[in-house]
């Protein structure tokens, strides 16, 4: 299956949006070790770990083949999971964290995001729901989700239960990657056709490049991947906030933001 891809290599820019991903030390690692994943709050591969803070997330999951249980951790740590993996197999951490308040300082910075993530019919929905084109309150929750490869590393990602997420449709550690990595990018029940896909690729010199590719109908999209390399995908919607939460927060729209990492082991 092959996917639009939009910009080729660009360099990833002071544009960029902050995306917030889970970090494994090591993205395979052996049944005895250690599981170590830091929570970066940053954007180009490149932020701000955070602490291991049950108020600050909805659900922290791990779903492995022999099924899912909660990512322990204690107040504080840092980085944020320092675990034994619960089985051996492929163990994808899936991350909610909970509602959060952005205020834009001008609306050019909104025209970028909104260019940046490809937020198509937002600028017409803003101006339809009576909006002056001026800063507002955003309320915004991260999906996040991490595929780490325990031992033999077999298994395969699912859907985990967050409102939106990636799903991988390739195991980047035991499947072939000749025809790169397939994803399907989901909102609720349904594939999010037809919307943008971004994917940070770091190297093994630490540089980082940015793609941009489209889900087709079915809301799935073709990956190319190297070995040696990490990645991140990412991909915003923005609806309109329950009125209840519209009035809690003062807030004119919400996103929720879907990533995941992965990594291609050098061969």
């Amino acid at each position: 299956m092959r996917s639009i891809v939009l910009a080729l290599a660009l360099i990833a820019g002071p544009v960029s949006a902050h995306e917030l991903w889970l970090e494994p030390e090591d993205f395979t690692i052996a049944p005895e070790a250690t599981m170590t994943v830091e929570i970066v709050n940053g954007s180009d591969f490149v932020g701000q770990s955070l602490p291991y803070l049950p108020q600050r997330f909805a659900a922290f999951m791990n779903f492995t083949p022999e099924g899912a249980s909660n990512v322990p951790g204690r107040i504080g740590d840092q980085p944020a999971v320092q675990s034994q993996p619960p089985a051996e197999g492929l163990n994808v951490l899936a991350y909610q964290s909970r509602e959060n308040l952005v205020t834009y300082d001008d609306w050019q910075t909104i025209l970028d995001f909104v260019e940046h993530k490809d937020l198509t019919g937002f600028l017409e929905a803003h101006a339809a729901r009576g909006f002056a084109q001026e800063p507002f309150t955003e309320v915004y929750s991260r999906y996040s989700k991490s595929l780490i490869g325990v031992g033999n590393a077999q298994g395969s990602d699912q859907r985990t239960g967050l409102e939106t997420e990636i799903v991988a449709l390739t195991n980047p550690y035991t499947d072939d990657l000749s025809d790169g990595m397939r994803f399907q990018l989901w909102y609720r029940d349904a594939p999010r056709a037809n919307v943008r896909f971004e994917v940070f690729d770091r190297a093994p010199d630490g540089s980082v490049t940015q793609k941009f590719y489209v889900t087709d109908a079915q809301g799935m999209v073709s990956v190319p991947v190297q070995p040696g390399h990490d990645y991140m995908a990412d991909a915003v919607l923005i609806r309109e906030p329950s009125p209840q939460l519209a009035e809690a927060n003062n807030a004119a729209w919400e996103t929720l933001w879907a990533n995941m990492t992965w990594g291609i082991p050098a061969p």
